[in-house]
């Protein structure tokens, strides 16, 4: 998120139904931008066994670098591929868009399937690492730079100053490592590579699922080739129309849900270790420590800053796995080290030469510039206002300092889906990353064709959470059959 869009990003989010872009064989015609990526797709990929896991298909697909010039310099986007155990039913392709930004849909694939035996019978399941990331070319920056990244949290101008002069060296360094890529990371350069992926895999349309930072680059895709989408499952949704205020401050209150929710369960589950305890009380003189620089990781060693230790309200919350939650915060304050306690949250220096920043992706797809310390604060209060024990969601608003500044390329935008296939959104309703009112929104956004799958339950991705859920989402994967509107599964008690 940046103060002005530059004209490369101008030109990327031209909505104009034509490309004038001369390609080989094209050169002199006015092409569509459906020409564009079904000749990108058309060089096709060589499939064979991955070294990782032998009984998995891997592959490299080249897509332009900057896809305003197709026979420009390309990069190899990593995939994998599990093909139909029931060769005879097989449906077609279905794409997997990972979350992140920055995870990798390559090792989703290399690890057991997480889709259901009618999915992993009918579809060649294809995963894949989108640009910028994993084996596709990740954002490389130089780990000495890296390591000097100053404390997330700011407390006054000269905070902020800092932050700006930092990120101007970072990103020249990145963009050195990472080469011309680094420009052209956003959602809607990796839907176009979709669009060139499904090509390549012969299917006329797409059927994909994504979760979390994954639906931005297929909500992207549903505005850019509307008509040809088969289905489209958005799992747990990032709002792009957000403004950087909005954004944070609905992330800070869907983390403090979450946090309730658990005070909650502990309250009537036996198997809370924390049961009759004052947990609020508890975690506050938690986060007093950490601040104090006091807090170490038991079993570990290494001190733990507050903004570290927020992250377990994120990522303990997402399975849940409020079980544990109990023990590491009873660990934490001087009770026994569960054997399976985790290592410490959060971001860390890194080792070796260099360091990876999948935040860059974030930074050109989301205005979070400010204008300066004044407005920080703002944001800051908003978010505590709402989140009085969590005080604020330690993802969003640890990746905004380094957004200062940085180019944008896709800037939020309320979508804009003109197509007339039916499309399927589907949240919890306790979700510690993607507040519920995010895919709300998104399924009215897309209109008519949107339907939205409430689970009332708790957890980060619904997909394979309950039957009910996965049902849904199968049955209109392999049918097209789309759920009633209002459609909503019960909640279970979880068990991670």
């Amino acid at each position: 998120m940046l103060r002005r869009t530059s004209l490369l990003a101008t030109a990327l989010m031209t909505v104009a139904t034509l490309l004038a872009v001369p390609m080989a064989g094209t050169a002199g015609a006015a092409v569509t931008r459906q020409d564009v990526t079904d000749a990108v797709g058309k060089r096709g990929i060589t499939w064979g066994p991955c070294e990782e896991e032998p009984t998995v298909e891997c592959g490299t697909l080249a897509v332009p670098v900057d896809w305003s010039e197709p026979d420009g310099p390309t990069v190899a986007l990593a995939l994998a591929r599990r093909k139909a155990t029931a060769p005879s039913a097989r449906i077609g392709s279905l794409l997997s868009n990972p979350g992140g930004p920055g995870n990798s849909g390559v090792n989703d694939i290399l690890r057991p399937s997480g889709f259901s035996q009618d999915i992993q019978r009918r579809f060649d399941i294809v995963g894949y690492d989108p640009r910028g990331v994993a084996r596709s070319r990740s954002v490389t920056c130089s780990a000495s730079l890296y390591n000097q990244m100053p404390y997330p949290v700011m407390t006054s101008q000269a905070d902020y100053l800092t932050w700006v002069a930092f990120d101007r060296r970072l990103r020249a360094d990145c963009r050195k490592l990472t080469g011309p890529l680094y420009d052209h990371l956003d959602s809607v350069n990796v839907a176009r590579d979709m669009d060139a992926i499904r090509a390549a895999l012969g299917e006329d349309k797409l059927t994909s699922y994504g979760v979390s930072y994954g639906t931005l680059a297929q909500q992207m895709y549903a505005e850019l080739f509307p008509n040809r989408i088969r289905a489209m499952v958005l799992d747990s949704n990032m709002d792009h129309s957000l403004d950087v205020k909005a954004f944070q401050v609905s992330e800070a209150a869907t983390v403090q849900d979450s946090f309730e929710e658990f005070v909650a369960w502990c309250g009537r589950d036996s198997d809370c270790v924390l049961r009759g305890r004052d947990i609020r009380a508890l975690w506050k003189g938690l986060l007093a420590k950490a601040g104090s620089g006091q807090l170490r990781w038991p079993g570990d060693g290494r001190p733990v800053s507050a903004h570290n230790l927020q992250w377990l309200g994120v990522v303990l919350n997402e399975a849940p796995a409020w079980r544990l939650e109990a023990k590491v915060l009873l660990a934490l304050a001087g009770g026994p080290v569960p054997e399976d306690m985790p290592g410490p949250p959060g971001n860390w220096p890194v080792n070796g030469t260099y360091a990876e920043l999948p935040t860059a992706i974030l930074c050109q797809d989301w205005n979070l510039s400010l204008r300066g310390y004044a407005e920080y604060a703002e944001v800051m209060r908003a978010s505590n206002a709402v989140a009085p024990d969590m005080r604020y969601n330690p993802m969003p608003m640890g990746d905004m300092p380094i957004c200062q500044g940085h180019p944008v390329n896709n800037p939020q935008h309320p979508l804009r889906y003109k197509g007339s296939t039916p499309l399927l959104v589907a949240t919890s309703k306790h979700d510690p990353d993607t507040p519920y009112a995010w895919s709300a929104n998104v399924a009215r956004q897309l209109g008519a064709k949107a339907t939205l799958l409430t689970y009332e339950g708790w957890g980060h991705g619904v997909y394979g959470m309950t039957t009910c859920t996965t049902a849904a989402m199968d049955s209109y994967l392999i049918s097209g059959a789309v759920p009633a509107k209002g459609i909503s599964c019960p909640a279970e008690e979880p068990q991670g």
